[in-house]
């Protein structure tokens, strides 16, 4: 990847580690399900008045909404919902790079090199680590329900390279289209009309605040803007190369987290996370690759130079 696509790959796992705190600002307000439905009903609405449908074929679409949008939210939602960590979830959904990876070879045929299963057996073994000492403290539910999540995530990885969108930022409006309506009814059955109509009773009063601002951050920053670029990435590039970049994510949200709401991560857990953060790194140092074309264009202007 050039210097630039890695900046790019970079901020979005800023974006998105900040992201995890949005996530918890709005659940003290709204049930997890019927958040994931409004959350993506902010963007669902304006795109269908006003973006043009991608030119992909459905069934990738459909995919990546179904994966990245309702799998993947459903489950860290419920998952935070339930008690797991802010900072430690931004690290257990990063359980998405070696999915994707193995997703990646098996369904897209893309090359594993040892770095890189080296790399995502290191990460995988910190997720283990994480997963132990949260299992032991607070049982494995909500770690299991953030795993389903980055299993989610893996699925929506692969169907956008699938599907190759010309117009990536109109792909992720679009793929917003596809939970609502899935995610409202199921509210309506698991958490009912009575759960929702409190939230909404106390949404217009001041202690809603931080919900609607980590609301907004998540819509705008968190899934236009991150996404966005994270889709242009992984179509110019192996899922298997971008994908490991969102392990980076945890650095930020696990320090935010820590700041914000005092969350200290248990010793296991810290050694998990450097495990991770590590087969990241490793996996994504790739071998340098010659820019062919720059030297062709170097050796064409001294060819003309020589002629004049």
């Amino acid at each position: 990847m050039p210097a630039r696509h890695i900046a790019l790959a970079c901020l979005v796992a800023a974006l998105w580690g900040v992201n995890f705190l949005a996530i918890h600002a709005s659940l003290q307000q709204f049930p997890p399900i019927f958040l994931v439905a409004l959350r993506f009903t902010l963007l669902a609405v304006p795109t269908l008045l006003l973006v043009p449908r991608p030119d992909v074929p459905t069934r990738w679409l459909l995919g990546y909404g179904v994966g990245f949008g309702i799998v993947q939210f459903l489950g860290l939602y419920l998952g935070m919902e339930a008690g797991f960590p802010t900072g430690l979830a931004s690290l257990v959904l990063q359980a998405s790079a070696p999915f994707t990876v193995v997703l990646g070879a098996v369904l897209l045929r893309e090359r594993l090199t040892v770095r890189r299963v080296a790399g995502i057996a290191v990460a995988v073994a910190g997720l283990g680590l994480v997963g132990l000492s949260r299992g032991g403290a607070d049982g494995w539910w909500p770690f299991w329900l953030v795993v389903l999540g980055a299993l989610g995530w893996a699925f929506g990885n692969v169907s956008t390279r699938l599907a190759a969108p010309e117009r990536p930022l109109h792909l992720i409006c679009w793929m917003a289209v596809v939970p609502p309506l899935p995610m409202l009814a199921l509210s309506l059955v698991v958490e009912g009309p009575g759960e929702i109509g409190d939230a909404w009773s106390t949404a217009a009063t001041t202690t809603a605040i931080p919900a609607w601002i980590g609301l907004a951050y998540t819509v705008v920053l968190g899934t236009v803007v991150g996404s966005g670029i994270w889709v242009w990435l992984m179509k110019r590039h192996p899922a298997g190369v971008v994908a490991p970049f969102s392990m980076l994510v945890p650095v930020v949200g696990i320090l935010t987290a820590a700041v914000v709401l005092g969350e200290q991560p248990a010793g296991l857990e810290i050694v998990g996370a450097v495990l991770v953060v590590g087969g990241v790194v490793w996996s994504g140092r790739l071998p340098r690759v010659p820019d062919l074309e720059g030297t062709r264009r170097q050796r064409r202007r001294a060819a003309i130079s020589a002629a004049q």
